[in-house]
């Protein structure tokens, strides 16, 4: 006989059910009910500082560990803080769900203090919104919510008034959440024409994104046969960029020399799970070749010659067998010694001085040298990303989470928090920037308080340094990026860190050791080059014109030293 069980108990049996372990957030009048039902659950509930916080860690475990995780949040302005960190989880195709409690319904529409309307708040955020008006209804809504998330790969936001949460209905039991993984490939006539396409192409590259990442082994096959070298995406980074003998780096802001010009000489690209947003970067003359899960990207960013619905995966596994290995190797070999030759002038910041400024560069290559070969690494948007992508290295075990597609600054500290809890035995390190610490600042005590052994590297160079570098090579003297950041070495001690500040180049390698071999939550505050130039793979004469106007602006500003400083650290 099945017993009476209140809401907010039947909606954490789904959850456990789905594979939910753990759920961020701050506990609230309208949320007790289901704080009480976590309790008694195998749940860990997470008790972050500030909702975004939470979200941000939610979506970061669920990409990562590639599991359904939960945040939630108290009725008004406490699930309201949830939205950014959504937005970043929506974007990444992280599958989060969204508990926001809310008002009483008798309240619901007459404007009580602290009613926000959720549905509509949450449409654009989430790929499953939807309020519980009757307690008959809420375990379907529950298990639809968890099999949205799960199969759409998105948020799901299950809004549950504090009334309907305590009422008891007749627990039926536990329906299923199901997440089936179907193969999807071309058919046999679409399989031909790619053949066909690829084998008109004499300079052939592969341009590997995101749906790429299970497909490692085939893309590094496809170019041994092509002879082609393999560019991938910043989102791809952890998941092609590593024991791949083919593999020149990226495109775009974030690359390099050799893929910008390996995407733009080639006379066939090869788009495999890719949707590089920036057009310029692509070819102006070439037969583009795009395969992806999702029909609706298809052409999106370019005009292609093929689009194939499928996943990259066993696309090339059906595609592979059909295509003969080249010996023509000239243009591959052409741009790998272009890709030697960008290796070999980053270890130039392999030997700095005390009497120069610390460069970022030489910071992330002495983390990447120390930090644990599992290590997952997190990094902030504006030039901590950058700085990441071009200098960590990836080996198959390595992995890194950057707001790529959301592109929110203070995401890399939550969503460390998030990792740690999702894979406790691992190490796991935020890179993070003055400004984008600061912002969320308030959950280093969520470290402390849950016993997280996150280690945190700040990029401090006192400026919103991005944004500094944009104003810049728009031809613009900087304004109102300054940052006066106090001691962040102080501020973190004051939350249960440890934590050293470094300003000196020959500390930096034992302050870094040190760090990582601390066992609990840790930073080191590095007092970077305020004047480090993100220097684009390709200098148009627009980049050099307008930082030209720039320093021509700065020098009758009485801001000459500045672009001394500048000059003297970019030699």
């Amino acid at each position: 006989m099945n017993k009476n069980k209140n809401v907010a108990q039947i909606l954490i049996e789904v959850l456990q059910q789905a594979g939910v372990k753990n759920c961020y957030g701050i506990i609230g009048d309208t949320l007790n009910f289901v704080g009480k039902a976590i309790e008694k659950s195998d749940i860990n509930w997470i008790h972050t500082r500030h909702e975004e916080t939470a979200a941000f860690a939610a979506g970061a475990e669920a990409l990562i560990a590639d599991r359904l995780t939960a945040c939630a949040g108290s009725c008004g302005p406490g699930s309201l803080h949830l939205i950014n960190g959504l937005y970043e989880a929506q974007r990444n195709g992280a599958p989060v769900i969204a508990i926001a409690s809310q008002l009483n319904s008798e309240f619901l529409g007459t404007g009580f203090p602290q009613e926000v309307n959720f549905l509509k708040l949450y449409q654009n955020a989430s790929i499953f919104c939807q309020e519980v008006n009757d307690p008959a209804q809420a375990q379907r809504i529950f298990t639809q919510a968890a099999q949205a998330a799960l199969n759409k790969r998105g948020v799901a936001v299950v809004i549950l008034p504090s009334n309907i949460s305590q009422m008891e209905v007749k627990a039926n039991p536990a329906s299923r959440v199901w997440a089936p993984q179907p193969v999807l490939r071309p058919n046999e006539h679409e399989l031909t024409q790619l053949h066909q396409l690829i084998d008109q192409g004499k300079k052939i590259t592969i341009y590997a994104g995101i749906g790429s990442r299970d497909a490692h082994d085939e893309v590094v096959v496809l170019a041994e046969k092509l002879k082609a070298p393999v560019v991938h995406t910043s989102r791809a980074s952890d998941s092609i960029g590593y024991a791949n003998p083919y593999q020149i780096g990226m495109t775009g802001m974030f690359g390099n020399k050799a893929g910008y010009d390996a995407v733009k000489e080639c006379d066939t690209l090869l788009l495999l799970g890719c949707g590089f947003a920036w057009s310029d970067f692509y070819p102006e003359q070439a037969t583009i070749i795009q395969i992806d899960h999702d029909g609706t990207q298809l052409g999106l960013r370019h005009p292609i010659e093929l689009g194939l619905i499928g996943d990259v995966k066993a696309t090339l596994q059906a595609l592979l067998p059909q295509l003969s290995t080249r010996d023509e190797r000239a243009f591959l070999d052409k741009h790998l010694a272009s890709y030697q030759k960008v290796q070999e002038k980053s270890k130039s910041y392999l030997h700095p001085k005390d009497d120069q400024p610390i460069h970022p560069q030489y910071l992330i290559q002495l983390l990447d040298q120390h930090a644990s070969p599992e290590a997952l690494f997190t990094a902030d948007v504006g030039s901590p990303m950058v700085w990441a992508l071009r200098h960590l290295s990836m080996n198959g075990q390595r992995r890194i989470l950057i707001s790529l597609k959301h592109g929110t600054m203070a995401n890399a500290m939550p969503q460390a928090l998030g990792l740690q809890q999702a894979f406790p035995e691992r190490q796991v390190v935020s890179i993070s920037g003055d400004g984008g610490l600061a912002m969320l600042m308030g959950d280093l005590l969520t470290a402390h308080q849950e016993n997280l052994p996150i280690k945190i590297v700040v990029l401090n160079n006192s400026s919103l340094n991005f944004v500094e570098l944009e104003q810049k090579s728009e031809g613009l003297v900087e304004c109102f990026v300054d940052l006066k950041n106090g001691d962040f070495k102080t501020i973190a001690e004051g939350a249960g860190f440890y934590a050293q500040t470094i300003s000196k180049a020959s500390d930096l390698e034992t302050g870094i050791k040190n760090l990582l071999a601390h066992s609990g939550p840790a930073l080191l505050n590095v007092i970077t080059s305020p004047n480090e130039l993100v220097v684009p793979p390709n200098v148009t004469m627009e980049n050099v014109t307008n930082m030209a106007w720039y320093g021509t602006q700065a020098i009758f500003q009485g801001k000459g030293k500045d672009i001394i400083s500048m000059i003297k650290d970019n030699l």
